[in-house]
């Protein structure tokens, strides 16, 4: 791409950031597969204008012979036939490059998801969702005008335009008016059947509507996602929401292709008309058949490229801007680019280590980077339920993410069973934690497809299971419908609590042999809460679990409490010790009225 500057999100310290830019070269990959159709689509071009060529001819002679009292039944049966051939020749070669444009639509859109799904972490921080979503749904439908509004047919027609330029030095003014008439007559034939392609065009919007809904339903969730390794699942369901829009689009494609014949024959027969009335003005001596032969060929040859040309040139130079968003994308690398490699190891006595890690995001160039985790270091026992307290912004979150490897650290290492995670595939090392964030996303769907996030091949018999440890089964009894009760958009028809549950449930599923929760109880009452602590004493046994938690007292009986203020550990131990030792957790203690 011309004139493209380095993404900011990748370096602050780049050059200027002008925007991203395309040249109609950056087109040719998306096109290329699809180019047998387009060579033959050209080729039909070049047909269509040879029948049309052909129909002046004729009708020259056809001139003529009334001139001479002659029969013209059979000029005129081949003028008719010239003139329906070439319609359908036309339509056939627009419904082409309508398909072809669609399949052009349909593999960026699959390149687009499987890009977007495996973005770094810290592009979805830096970037609207929404943004992204529009990414695959207006900017790649606007690649398909390049190859529907005109642009074979702009360059097939090139040799008629230069040649209805040179004829234009012998138009005819008087029959100027006939020129109207054809072009109104054409706008009628094409508003005639308008409606209908308007309630499809409406039909395929909401069906790009609803795929941008399923992208963005994925993205909103992607730390779920990614955690769960449910990424090619998600990928997979999205694709047949873009094979729907598809379809959809070929439905358009064939109404356009019967309102293309209808405006061709309207076209042609007012051309007809217009040749009528010159034919007229010939046998007055008002002109003579040179002239009307002339005006005929620079109305047939010039309107048609021209208007070919400059929507040509509309829609290409819109695809362009809609293709260098869509390029901005695909130049950004993956989080983990190829097939992850298996990587297990055995069980260390000890699961997690941090090793003096520190982390900052990274700060435009006039500001100075601020610390969020300063050369924190502590161990995590197998088979230990450890708890990060601390007030709001100390980094508890931040270790969480660490160890996900959503962020890496800027400094130090961490170590998962005594190796460091940079050495674990990151599919490989997710496979051996289960992750619930602290907004707990319920997607929308059922109950059921919010479990299956965790391990698509689980049971009814598990999922049951599952939702009785976390205390759920309740609300499986509110709906006969069970696991295949819907939870509407983000989770709306469960309470705070039972989103929590369920996504620990969902956590669960994969049986993994770390836990991290993420303020499992922030939105909890006090019998949630009771029952929160029931299912975190219920899914901690045979498993290493490490809870962040403002309310001490989900968390006074785990095995090592951590303590963070500013990015550093200020304290380690259990309840009875930090209460005595560390002044911070005694405060939080006295607040919540635990000492």
């Amino acid at each position: 791409m011309s004139d493209y500057y380095e993404d900011p999100t990748q370096n602050p310290k780049s050059r200027e950031y002008k925007g991203p830019r395309a040249k109609l070269s950056d087109l040719f990959p998306y096109v290329r597969p699809h180019r047998k159709a387009l060579i033959f689509a050209l080729v039909l071009s070049v047909l269509g204008s040879a029948l049309a060529l052909a129909q002046p001819l004729l009708i020259g002679q056809l001139i003529e012979s009334v001139e001479q009292n002659l029969d013209i039944s059979t000029l005129a049966i081949a003028i008719v036939t010239l003139v329906i051939v070439g319609a359908l020749v036309n339509a056939f070669q627009f419904y082409l490059l309508y398909r072809t444009g669609e399949g052009v639509v349909l593999s960026t859109r699959k390149a687009l998801v499987a890009r977007l799904l495996r973005l770094p972490i810290y592009q979805y921080d830096k970037r609207r969702i929404g943004d992204l979503v529009s990414r695959v749904g207006s900017d790649s439908t606007l690649l398909k005008a390049v190859l529907t509004q005109g642009l074979v047919d702009a360059l097939g027609g090139l040799l008629q335009f230069f040649g209805a330029i040179i004829v234009m030095a012998f138009i005819d003014p008087v029959l100027l008016g006939s020129t109207l008439v054809v072009v109104f007559t054409a706008v009628f034939a094409i508003s005639f059947t308008g409606r209908k392609i308007r309630s499809a065009t409406t039909k395929a919007q909401m069906r790009v509507g609803e795929m941008s809904a399923a992208v963005e339903r994925a993205l909103s969730a992607i730390r779920t996602i990614r955690a769960a390794r449910a990424e090619a699942r998600e990928t997979e369901e999205i694709y047949k929401d873009a094979e729907a829009a598809y379809q959809q689009g070929l439905s358009i494609a064939k109404l356009s292709a019967v309102v293309a014949p209808i405006a061709q024959v309207a076209f042609n027969t007012a051309f007809i008309v217009v040749l009528g009335l010159g034919g007229l003005r010939v046998a007055t001596g008002e002109t003579t058949i040179a002239s009307l032969v002339t005006f005929v060929i620079l109305l047939f040859f010039m309107v048609g490229p021209l208007i070919s040309a400059f929507g040509a040139y509309t829609s290409v130079m819109g695809a362009l801007g809609a293709l260098a968003r869509i390029q901005e994308i695909m130049v950004l690398d993956e989080e983990e680019p190829g097939e992850p490699k298996a990587h297990r190891v055995a069980l260390n006595q000890t699961a997690i280590t941090f090793e003096n890690v520190s982390f900052h995001y990274e700060a435009d160039e006039d500001e100075q980077a601020k610390g969020i985790l300063n050369s924190i270091s502590f161990e995590i026992p197998r088979g230990s339920r450890v708890a990060l307290v601390g007030p709001s912004g100390a980094g508890k979150s931040t270790v969480f993410s660490l160890i996900e490897r959503f962020y890496e650290p800027t400094g130090g290492q961490i170590l998962l069973d005594g190796q460091p995670v940079k050495d674990f595939s990151r599919a490989a090392l997710r496979e051996q934690i289960g992750y619930v964030e602290q907004d707990a996303p319920v997607l929308a769907g059922t109950i059921r497809d919010n479990l299956l996030l965790g391990k698509e091949s689980a049971s009814d018999e598990d999922l049951n299971s599952v939702i009785a440890k976390v205390n759920l089964t309740e609300v499986l009894n509110r709906d006969t419908k069970g696991l295949d009760a819907q939870v509407g958009e983000d989770g709306i028809m469960l309470s705070g609590g039972e989103r929590q549950r369920l996504a620990i449930a969902r956590a669960l599923l994969a049986t993994p042999a770390i836990l991290l929760l993420d303020e499992s109880t922030s939105a909890l009452d006090g019998p949630n809460e009771q029952r929160m602590r029931e299912a975190i004493d219920a899914v901690a046994e045979n498993r290493t679990l490490m809870v962040i938690a403002h309310r001490l007292s989900t968390v006074v009986d785990s095995d090592l409490i951590l303590v963070l203020e500013n990015g550093q550990i200020v304290g380690s131990g259990t309840h009875s010790e930090l209460v005595k030792s560390t002044p911070l957790y005694t405060e939080l203690a006295k607040h919540q009225l635990l000492v």
